[in-house]
């Protein structure tokens, strides 16, 4: 039995490492793409782990310096929706407002005249979002997000490494059908909870982080992959952490967001349990240092049950 936990745990440990920076089909890294600028701050495709990338597209969590706003422009949501897409979005949104969570953090951003969220509708990245053009003005105050969602929300259901409660939503024969609007609805209260997580944060670390993890990447995928380079402990030190830990950190916010939905959304404590147990199952293989944040909702059920944790 010994032996067989230990071979888990190693292929565990494996898989993460291997996942954090594969090599493409076409042969080259994930990172080795080209660099973008926004306002004063560099966004790269190289300072996002691929598994991350498959779900929130290649650029994601950007920032830059506030912008002067547009005469009249008094904060609140702006919905950029095109009509074709229109009525399957209202019925996600309605579905995220169904719940105590979705209808409080939405008014939240509605009703906030110094800050402005741009909600887009695409059909880049279509089973997927993104939440980024952070913007902060001068007092370090975040005042501007946009959350991209793709036009097909309702599909495709993330990876379990970074999106354990999305993951949950995994189509599975012991329980009932969760429809694709609960799904499009617990991926945007995932981005929500970037946009929320970010607004407490430090912005010149997250926009210094947003710039040297590029650099990080390209020194670690050209020095033989070895993280005991004395640049990579300096720019993890300025950092605070690796890029990969930078990003489990953000995903795993956002996660708990999520779960906070999910929460909300099922009243039978016996469907919402399963849900939780898959979601700790997920924790426990790679994320199980993060298992505290979650194990708080898990215990802030409106029945009080802790469904096992």
């Amino acid at each position: 039995m010994g032996q067989v936990r230990w071979l888990c745990v190693s292929f565990v440990s494996i898989l993460l490492a291997s996942l954090a920076f594969p090599f493409s089909p076409a042969g080259r890294t994930a990172y080795d793409q080209p660099e973008r600028e926004t306002g004063h701050v560099v966004i790269a495709s190289q300072s996002l782990p691929p598994l991350i990338a498959e779900y929130h597209g290649v650029i994601a969590n950007s920032a830059k310096p506030a912008e002067n706003p547009p005469p009249g422009d008094s904060g609140g949501i702006r919905e950029q929706v095109p009509e074709k897409y229109a009525a399957r979005y209202q019925h996600w949104k309605q579905e995220f407002l169904a719940t105590e969570t979705g209808r409080r953090q939405w008014e939240s951003y509605q009703n906030n005249p110094n800050f402005t969220l741009t909600v887009v509708i695409t059909r880049d990245n279509p089973e997927g979002g993104n939440t980024g053009n952070y913007e902060w003005n001068e007092d370090g105050k975040l005042v501007a997000a946009t959350i991209t969602l793709g036009c097909r929300l309702d599909e495709g259901v993330p990876n379990p490494v970074y999106f354990p409660v999305m993951n949950s939503l995994l189509p599975a024969e012991t329980t009932h059908n969760i429809g694709g609007e609960t799904l499009a609805a617990t991926k945007i209260a995932h981005e929500f909870g970037h946009v929320n997580r970010t607004a407490k944060g430090d912005p010149v670390l997250y926009q210094l982080q947003v710039q040297l993890m590029p650099q990080y990447n390209r020194i670690f995928l050209s020095n033989g992959r070895d993280a005991r380079d004395p640049r990579l402990i300096e720019l993890a030190r300025r950092m605070g952490a690796t890029p990969v830990e930078i990003w489990e950190d953000r995903e795993y916010w956002g996660e708990t967001n999520a779960m906070l939905y999910l929460r909300d959304r099922f009243a039978d404590d016996g469907f919402r349990c399963l849900l939780f147990s898959r979601i700790k199952r997920s924790l426990d293989l790679y994320a199980r240092g993060y298992e505290e944040r979650f194990l708080d909702i898990a215990q802030s059920t409106p029945s009080g049950r802790r469904c096992g944790w």
